[in-house]
């Protein structure tokens, strides 16, 4: 019967969520962060170190959840938020996300991180990648003395997040990634930047110059990079993040 009652409950969800459409506007993110925040486990703040600094810029900040210094060494998971390129924040202690994911990580047995990077268009390609190799360096230098492991980094990015890591796994510091990290998990990602739909989001962080579009794709070092990587799109994507995903599933057929 529970059962039963839960599944109610998620469908009702799903249909809530199905009526926002797949168009990314305001009052489909805001939507969907209200419902999606109602469902939210408690949070306990006392599993979070904030706002430690991994690089030089204010941008430049983590939290560590589930920190155990001097514990024995757990895989470090980290999620690198979403938006546009241009917004989005790991969060704080009053916010639901991305609490929620560090969290969970925590409650897995794993050190969880989530991190923030520079924003477009003050700070464009290839910012991303600088800001993932320093993210990536300072958690194999820092880790271990927070219980983490510094050989089992596995970096998952969101949207904008997953360009940013898929440049750094495979763009020009795909062999510093496949060094550093155990895995990466890719979620509604743009892999192939003169494949994708225009928009002034791209052209904020990649510009317009569609000579360079090629050089700032990160597919062809997806399809060669040995590194377990993991690729996902949402049931409600916007369609381009569909088609980005199936381009980069042929793309490996094709090449594997």
């Amino acid at each position: 019967r529970m059962q039963s009652v839960e599944g109610r409950v998620r469908a009702d969800l799903a249909a809530k969520l199905l009526a926002l459409g797949a168009d990314i506007s305001p009052p489909m993110v805001a939507g969907t962060i209200a419902l999606c925040a109602a469902e939210l486990p408690q949070f306990d703040e006392a599993i979070a170190t904030r706002d430690l600094a991994y690089g030089p810029d204010a941008r430049h900040r983590l939290d560590l959840f589930g920190s155990t210094p001097g514990g024995a060494a757990r895989p470090i998971f980290v999620y690198i938020h979403g938006g546009g390129f241009v917004m989005g924040d790991k969060g704080g202690p009053a916010d639901p996300f991305y609490n929620n994911i560090g969290a969970w990580a925590a409650r897995q047995g794993w050190l969880g991180v989530t991190a923030t990077y520079r924003l477009a268009p003050a700070h464009r390609w290839p910012s991303g990648v600088e800001d993932m190799a320093l993210l990536v360096q300072w958690l194999a230098a820092n880790a271990a003395q927070h219980g983490g492991d510094p050989r089992a980094i596995f970096l998952c990015g969101q949207s904008a997040g997953a360009a940013h890591v898929a440049s750094y796994v495979g763009g020009p510091r795909a062999d510093e990634a496949a060094e550093m990290l155990a895995g990466a998990v890719l979620l509604s990602g743009i892999y192939d930047v003169a494949a994708a739909e225009r928009n002034h989001f791209q052209a904020a962080y990649y510009g317009e110059d569609s000579a360079a579009f090629a050089g700032q794709s990160s597919i062809d070092g997806l399809v060669r990079t040995a590194l377990p990587c993991l690729y996902a799109v949402a049931e409600h994507d916007p369609l381009d993040f569909q088609r980005q995903a199936a381009l980069l599933v042929s793309r490996h057929v094709e090449a594997r």
